[in-house]
């Protein structure tokens, strides 16, 4: 072999472990670091009466929102349905398709229409950005839920402080990295009647299907340094934060999932494993769709789903 094949084998190796490494690099920091979406619009654009809250989590980060009140004519304290975004949305959802500002191969999601039904429903509603996400503060890095789940507690205490809204009646409605917060949440709280996960997931689940969905077989190479590189920066181990071990501490809270069947990235058998394990898990909802964001979507564009649900349990 001569010299200059020598030189041009080692070449292209080490830009190969450099892409390699890059790519890993990349893909952690959207965990350790998400991008922040900006909010686009606000409650008031569609009519909505609303108010600008901040409050603190569980463990003291700081978080912001929005409260908006249930429609005019709701007699006394209204139920109120706490909205939790997915990863990395804000609590408006996420409009940005770059790979630097989003997942890649995700679809924009507008949570908005969601916020709106629920009001006309006479449900208040608190939408508000996870630590790392939207106008919240910083704690990093994003846990897939298990730690997030302080920012849904931290907003029940600020809930408890309003005299607008009714405690014993009070849902939960989580999307993706929301729906994993729930059901980490659930077992710290005995105050939720209702909750609704959409398309939750388990890391150790997610990460592998994600991976050779947009890598092929470079994810063999990707996932360990992946996995490296977050556990470095203080990450848990996506081995040990599994939403099915918590959903058994649900307790009496009714739980509905929503899960599309044509998800590549999250799956119905990892979704039906937390419907088992959860104590008050109502018929799961697994509509038909393509990609996973057709989930999402599946919600937004029949917000009677969660509507009827709330109806049911918390009036």
């Amino acid at each position: 072999m001569t010299l200059l094949v020598v030189v041009v084998v080692v070449s292209v190796l080490g830009a190969f472990a450099l892409l390699v490494l890059l790519i890993s690099a990349l893909s952690a920091r959207l965990m350790i670091s998400p991008p922040r979406q900006p909010l686009w619009t606000a409650p008031g654009e569609v009519g909505m009466a609303y108010e600008d809250v901040t409050f603190p989590a569980r463990d003291g980060v700081g978080l912001s929102g929005w409260h908006i009140p249930a429609a005019q004519g709701t007699a006394g304290p209204a139920p109120t349905v706490v909205m939790v975004h997915g990863w990395p949305w804000n609590r408006l959802g996420a409009l940005s398709t770059s790979p630097l500002k989003n997942l890649p191969g995700s679809r924009p999601v507008n949570l908005m229409p969601v916020m709106e039904a629920l009001h006309r429903e006479g449900f208040s509603v608190l939408a508000f950005d996870l630590r790392n996400h939207g106008d919240s503060g910083t704690s990093r890095p994003m846990t897939s839920g298990w730690r997030e789940a302080y920012d849904i507690l931290g907003a029940l205490d600020y809930l408890s402080s309003r005299g607008d809204v009714d405690e014993q009646r009070t849902g939960l409605l989580g999307f993706s990295l929301g729906g994993n917060t729930v059901l980490y949440a659930l077992p710290w709280t005995r105050g939720i009647k209702a909750a609704v996960a959409v398309q939750p997931l388990t890391s150790s689940v997610f990460g592998p299907r994600f991976g050779r969905d947009r890598l092929g077989p470079l994810y063999t190479l990707v996932g360990p340094l992946f996995e490296l590189f977050y556990r470095l920066a203080g990450g848990p181990s996506t081995k040990f934060t599994d939403p099915v071990v918590d959903a058994r501490g649900a307790g009496e809270t009714a739980v509905l999932y929503v899960q599309g069947k044509g998800d590549k990235w999250g799956s119905v058998e990892n979704v039906a494993d937390m419907v088992a394990a959860t104590p008050n898990a109502i018929e799961p909802i697994y509509p038909d769709t393509e990609e996973r964001y057709g989930g999402y979507h599946y919600v937004i564009d029949n917000p009677q789903v969660v509507t009827s649900f709330f109806d049911r349990y918390l009036k």
